[in-house]
């Protein structure tokens, strides 16, 4: 999955429970978000491995 797409529906997913996606701060290889209470990094990648990104979908969702 692409890191933009990835992106959007973590942005989504954060409308859709009333909360928002928020930049935390920047490491050496990845960004670091927060959705509520559930800070997660995203690799700094064009591609994100499929497998990844549905688990940081799903437990995004299960947080928020």
């Amino acid at each position: 999955m692409k890191r933009t797409e990835l992106l959007k529906r973590l942005r989504e997913t954060a409308q859709a429970n009333g909360l928002e996606l928020i930049h935390v701060r920047e490491g050496r290889n990845h960004t670091v978000y927060r959705i509520g209470t559930y800070q997660f990094p995203v690799a700094r990648h064009r591609e994100i491995n499929e497998l990844t990104a549905q688990g940081t979908l799903k437990r995004a969702s299960e947080e928020s």
